[in-house]
């Protein structure tokens, strides 16, 4: 069989990010739950893990119904063995990529955004696999002097730079 690849769209939620990333192992649910309730009071997320053999059932968790079931939806229209989609509010990706690195069984990140975003997948005989991520749009153009001192007069305004 050929290899075919295709894309999936991702609807991220009103006030949303996404993050996708690779995982190996059943206990990704619940060490990710572990790291984002210990990492940002308040954080509201939604986790999907597609496991790639046994069951082959999609894991989930989280504390937002809305956000948990974007997130099943996503997992489920990728298709891939072993990924994860996650989408939080009232954080920022910034906020947790540190501690979601560090969980045991995550193996990479893809994307971790608010932008639109598409997934590109390739389908074998076996399954699927995520070959990478469209994140946002193309760029427009560099930077002029005067978009470096709103990017960082912005920073500064969000709390990000002293």
């Amino acid at each position: 069989m050929e290899v075919k690849i295709f894309k999936v769209p991702i609807k991220i939620p009103e006030g949303a990010n996404v993050i996708i990333g690779r995982s190996h192992f059943i206990k990704t649910v619940e060490d990710i739950y572990e790291a984002l309730v210990t990492s940002v009071p308040g954080i509201k997320f939604g986790l999907a893990f597609n496991e790639a053999s046994g069951k082959r059932l999609v894991r989930y968790e989280g504390n937002d119904e809305e956000l948990v079931k974007a997130a099943i939806d996503s997992a489920l229209s990728i298709g891939a063995g072993h990924i994860f989609v996650l989408f939080i509010k009232n954080a920022y990706p910034i906020n947790i990529l540190n501690q979601l690195k560090h969980v045991q069984e995550v193996v990479s990140l893809y994307a971790a955004t608010a932008n639109p975003v598409e997934v590109i997948v390739a389908e074998t005989d076996q399954g699927r696999a995520i070959i990478g991520v469209v994140d946002g749009f193309t760029p427009l153009g560099v930077e002029s002097d005067e978009d470096k001192k709103e990017r960082r007069e912005f920073l500064r305004k969000i709390g990000y730079k002293k």
